[in-house]
């Protein structure tokens, strides 16, 4: 199972006027940018997006690997903008799991294991916003489900 699989499945499932902002889109389709030059020029048009997708959207995802510290200020601007009407989930998979699904990605030639191990932040938690933690044996189907299922019942208490 894959985050941006996920997400994209939400969406469909949450229908019309749903916007999906997906971090590697932005930084690698739209900017072109990767490394430290990637989250310089990425966070403050993904915070512009987020403002965007709050004035427009029904529901706004947002989508991606984004270390706490280094996108710092796009969850500020997500607390500031949504308040508590937001749902945030945690993958928290072990690093060994992590490579074995990088390995069956269409992608999986553009980076490898050496690449990984120095991005890797293990449990990088967000000190703004509580995220509820998937772990491995959460089926694609399952996270689905429970993801839908908790925003449409407004229930923040899973």
């Amino acid at each position: 199972m894959e985050k941006a699989s996920v997400a994209k499945a939400l969406q469909r499932k949450f229908g019309s006027n749903t916007m999906l902002l997906s971090h590697d889109m932005v930084r690698i389709e739209i900017l072109h940018v990767w490394g430290q030059e990637g989250i310089i020029k990425s966070e403050p048009f993904m915070i512009n997006l987020l403002k965007y997708g709050k004035a427009n959207s029904e529901i706004t995802i947002l989508e991606g690997v984004l270390p706490a510290k280094e996108y710092n200020k796009l969850f500020e601007t997500a607390v500031e903008e949504y308040g508590q009407n937001i749902f945030a989930y945690y993958y928290d998979l072990p690093f060994e799991e992590t490579l074995a699904r990088h390995s069956t990605k269409p992608n999986r030639n553009d980076f490898g294991e050496s690449d990984m191990r120095r991005w890797w932040k293990e449990r990088d938690f967000l000190p703004m916003i509580l995220e509820k933690v998937l772990d491995k044996d959460v089926s694609f189907e399952d996270a689905i489900e429970m993801i839908y299922n908790q925003v449409i019942n407004c229930d923040f208490s899973i």
